[in-house]
């Protein structure tokens, strides 16, 4: 998949979501160099990404990233979405898909009925729902990888650091934004599936046959 397909995907996948209400906060995404050399899809001050990787409360991680403004989607549940990629002579080199859930359900599981009628909220209203990031990491750099331990493409669940569960390759816009849907907003999802864009393009893989071996997510295939 190309840097403009992937750009034209999250295009599509925001303007989808704030067209069927939800998402009540949204910024496009910037974009930096060259297609044909080094190009980034970036979010506003990503630099401030950074904070989601130090040992701190999960909490303190998501305002400061809500405060900074550092998302492409705020759900109605306050919840942030993110994506990030890099590609050089339009290979893709680098990605960081993140889904931030708000910490603060409280309000919305302490009035359940309020909220019944609204899809958005339908699978999150439940008192024993815990809040926890999601993240789809990918590097192409032979440095950084390590066979099974550290995969070139790979799925962090909670922020756990050594949580890097393999995936077939690096994910695509949609696929990644379907797969949030599809897990958090299932509700959401079933009512307005025929209206969320899906991908027939997806990257090449990069798992090894050891990582095959084991529990791994297959995208594409």
């Amino acid at each position: 998949m190309t840097p403009t397909k992937t750009l034209i995907q999250i295009q599509s996948f925001i303007e989808t979501l704030v067209g069927l209400s939800l998402s009540n906060e949204q910024n496009f995404p910037a974009t930096h160099g060259n297609a044909r050399g080094t190009f980034e899809i970036t979010v506003n001050n990503a630099a401030e990404m950074s904070v989601a990787l130090r040992n701190v409360a999960y909490r303190e991680i998501f305002h400061e990233l809500e405060k900074a403004r550092c998302f492409n989607l705020k759900m109605l549940d306050g919840a942030l979405i993110s994506f990030r990629y890099r590609f050089l002579r339009e290979a893709i080199s680098e990605h960081s898909l993140c889904y931030f859930p708000s910490p603060d359900l409280e309000h919305f599981q302490n009035e359940p009925d309020i909220y019944m009628d609204d899809e958005v909220y339908a699978d999150i209203i439940a008192r024993n729902i815990v809040a926890f990031p999601v993240r789809f990491d990918f590097n192409s750099s032979p440095e950084r990888f390590v066979d099974v331990h550290h995969p070139y493409s790979h799925l962090t669940l909670g922020q756990y650091e050594n949580c890097r569960i393999p995936v077939c390759s690096p994910i695509g816009p949609l696929a990644f934004g379907g797969f949030i849907l599809r897990s958090f907003y299932n509700t959401a999802y079933q009512k307005y599936s025929d209206r969320i864009p899906a991908s027939a393009s997806f990257f090449e893989n990069t798992i090894t046959e050891n990582e095959r071996k084991i529990l791994h997510l297959v995208c594409g295939e």
